[in-house]
């Protein structure tokens, strides 16, 4: 059973840094889609950061593009948020993601299936002075 979990959350003055992990336990390394999501209470899961290893190809929302930084160590199996020039609207319960392809909503299309796949339980990101 893949289980990811997400660490590094907490609470960041604007302009701050932050990097949020994401530990895969059970996972082996494979041609998939991975990700980071947020969600704040009363809004929909939205997609911040994904990449699809079998296409070498990146995705960033427009919200964040240029001041966030997905990577990933197979090696550790750990996925890497690195989140620089924080806002307040940043704020939000954060989620990493695995899913076999397709997965549009990986790349900003449509709604993220959370019923497919593997989420984590999530790690807040608050950004407040």
């Amino acid at each position: 059973q893949v289980q990811p979990v997400e660490s590094g959350g907490g609470s960041v003055q604007p302009g701050g840094s932050a990097r949020l992990s994401c530990v895969a336990s059970g996972y082996t390394y494979r041609t998939d889609c991975i990700g980071w999501f947020r969600q704040v209470p009363g809004t929909e899961r939205e997609g911040v950061a994904s990449f699809y290893s079998g296409a070498d190809a990146n995705y960033y929302a427009d919200s964040v593009k240029g001041r966030f930084t997905i990577s990933q160590d197979n090696a550790k199996n750990t996925l890497y948020l690195q989140m620089n020039n924080l806002k307040p609207e940043d704020t939000a319960m954060y989620y990493c993601a695995i899913q076999r392809a397709p997965c549009p909503s990986f790349f900003g299309v449509g709604h993220p299936r959370t019923d497919r796949g593997y989420w984590g339980q999530g790690t807040q990101v608050t950004v407040s002075s």
